[in-house]
């Protein structure tokens, strides 16, 4: 679950490429303030809250959209997962921005707004794989921006919440991860005479 061009969107960033090599400017897109409490929170930490704000949000109307549009039960349940997790999330953070006087933007950025048209055209199994698509990359991303937080940031109670949120962040993804692949399996899977679909293979025993 950003940013502009000269930041990293969660959804469209090239995955290959660390976070701290991004070449984008910290301050971009940032509202100036004179307060001296904003001015003791460095640029890490700015931008991180920015990301970390957009992609929220993302995470959030994204899910309550596969709530209502989703097909597969895992699809939904995992949707219904994110908006609880993200939602809770998204308070704490906003808590902490408040404290430190770090704006946050209101709104998606262009990208999630494209992502999110993208997602209200399509439906059924084709809007299942393309949201749980976009949840793998996302959490990915969302990931890499978490762990970034941790090693370059300075406020100690952003980087705790860092701390704190990525372990929920990378069980999202391996959920999502999960998700993916059995509706890939699905999505390949031979049909029957008459249009019933053959059973997939049975899943392995430990």
């Amino acid at each position: 679950m950003v940013g502009t061009a000269a930041a990293f969107p969660l959804f469209f960033r090239d995955r290959t490429k660390p976070i701290n090599q991004l070449p984008f400017s910290p301050s971009a897109k940032f509202p100036k303030s004179g307060s001296s409490c904003e001015s003791r929170a460095n640029q890490n930490d700015r931008l991180f809250v920015y990301e970390a704000t957009i992609g929220g949000k993302a995470e959030v109307e994204f899910g309550q959209l596969a709530e209502q549009k989703g097909r597969a039960q895992a699809v939904k349940d995992f949707s219904r997962q994110m908006v609880t997790d993200h939602g809770k999330a998204n308070q704490q953070l906003m808590q902490l921005a408040q404290a430190t006087n770090i704006p946050q933007p209101r709104q998606l950025d262009e990208e999630h707004n494209a992502m999110r048209a993208q997602l209200e055209k399509l439906g059924g199994a084709e809007f299942d794989l393309a949201y749980i698509q976009g949840q793998v990359g996302d959490h990915q991303k969302t990931a890499q921006l978490f762990e970034w937080e941790i090693g370059s940031g300075q406020d100690p109670q952003l980087k705790a919440f860092a701390s704190d949120v990525l372990p929920i962040v990378l069980r999202h993804l391996q959920m999502a991860t999960n998700i993916e692949l059995q509706l890939t399996a699905t999505a390949s899977a031979p049909n029957r005479p008459g249009g019933a679909a053959m059973p997939g293979p049975r899943p392995q025993t430990r």
